[in-house]
C-alpha cells in the first residue's frame, strides 16, 4: 500500500511538472495549443484518479490502524509474560529462554484460538491461551 501511495504521489508530480515545462515552453497562445489543452486534459484526469487512490490508502490505513489497536493487549500480555520468564534465569541460571522460543509460544497461542471470534473476544482468548501455554512450558522445565 505504501509502495503504490509512492507511485502515485510521483505519478503526480511528474504529471504537474510535465504540464509546467508544456506551459513555460509554449510561446504563442495558450488557447490554440491542442496539445496543450490535451495534456492539461489528460493531467486532470489523472490526477482525479490518483487523489481518489491516495483517499482510498488514506482509509486503508486508518482500518489497519485501528485493527492493531485491538492486538494491543495481546502485545502487552505476551511482553509482560516474555520479561517475567527471563527474570527466572536469576533464580538458576539453568531456566533461560529465548527470545525465539519465546516467539514460538506466542505464535502458538495465535495459531490455537479459533479465527471465528472478531474484536475483543478473540483478543482475551488470545491472551488467555498464551498465558495458559507458556504456565505449561515454564512448568515443564521447572518441574519435569
Amino acid at each position: 500500500m505504501l509502495e503504490e501511495v509512492n507511485t502515485n504521489t510521483k505519478s503526480l508530480m511528474q504529471l504537474d511538472a510535465s504540464l509546467l515545462d508544456r506551459l513555460t515552453s509554449n510561446s504563442g497562445d495558450l488557447l490554440e495549443d491542442e496539445e496543450l489543452i490535451q495534456v492539461l486534459a489528460n493531467t486532470k484526469s489523472k490526477a482525479a484518479e490518483v487523489n481518489a487512490k491516495l483517499i482510498a490508502a488514506d482509509e486503508t490505513k486508518k482500518n489497519i490502524a485501528e485493527k492493531r489497536e485491538q492486538f494491543r493487549p495481546a502485545a502487552t500480555r505476551g511482553s509482560v509474560l516474555y520479561f517475567s520468564i527471563v527474570e527466572i534465569s536469576l533464580v538458576n541460571v539453568m531456566y533461560q529462554t529465548s527470545l525465539q522460543q519465546f516467539l514460538e509460544l506466542f505464535m502458538r497461542s495465535m495459531d490455537d484460538v479459533t479465527l471465528f471470534l472478531r474484536g475483543s473476544k478473540r483478543v482475551a482468548n488470545i491472551i488467555q491461551t498464551m498465558t495458559y501455554i507458556t504456565y505449561r512450558y515454564i512448568n515443564r522445565g521447572l518441574y519435569e
